[in-house]
């Protein structure tokens, strides 16, 4: 068995059972421990952080409210039932003072019934950060496991906002759409 405490104070356990059943190096065996592990520390703190400064009770509400509803309706509600509907990067929009506005929604009639297509904006710092690339795409990921939604785009005027550097990493490899 090998044991290996991370920076992070973690521990790292791998049995040698771990490395001598698979072909692959034990670098990538502990490279992806080592990523799940992160991943979940992650989610950890993001959910104490969203629960220190957001009412449990509220966040319930507005996950239960239909997002599909409240975009006909045009409520105030939908941009909070979004951000309740964000994983850890909500923790990264709070925490930066950064949120979401939807800049278009539009509802689809699929097989499954009506569905909702949105164009998203970010305001806040979040809108020039060099972590920008990985936001868009983590609340694209996390609006997209929501049964009610078909399609999560970014408004192209985003694309102002970032350096040459940015704009062209974050249209290559981004792995998100600006309409």
């Amino acid at each position: 068995m090998f044991l290996v405490t991370l920076k992070s104070h973690h521990r790292l356990v791998l049995s040698v059972g771990d490395l001598r059943d698979t072909r692959e190096p034990a670098s990538d065996l502990l490279e992806e421990a080592y990523r799940a592990q992160i991943e979940e520390a992650v989610r950890r703190e993001s959910e104490r952080r969203i629960q220190e400064s957001h009412d449990p009770d509220e966040i319930a509400r507005l996950e239960a409210l239909s997002l599909v509803s409240l975009s006909k309706s045009e409520s105030p509600d939908l941009v909070p039932a979004l951000m309740a509907r964000l994983g850890p990067v909500r923790a990264a929009l709070d925490g930066h003072g950064g949120g979401l506005v939807v800049h278009d929604s539009s509802i689809e009639s699929t097989t499954v019934g009506e569905r909702l297509s949105l164009i998203i904006d970010l305001d806040g710092a979040c809108v020039s950060c060099g972590a920008a690339p990985g936001t868009l795409k983590g609340i694209q990921d996390d609006l997209l496991m929501d049964p009610e939604v078909v399609e999560v785009r970014f408004n192209s005027g985003m694309l102002e906002w970032f350096d040459d550097l940015q704009r062209e990493f974050v249209l290559k490899h981004g792995g998100v759409t600006f309409v």
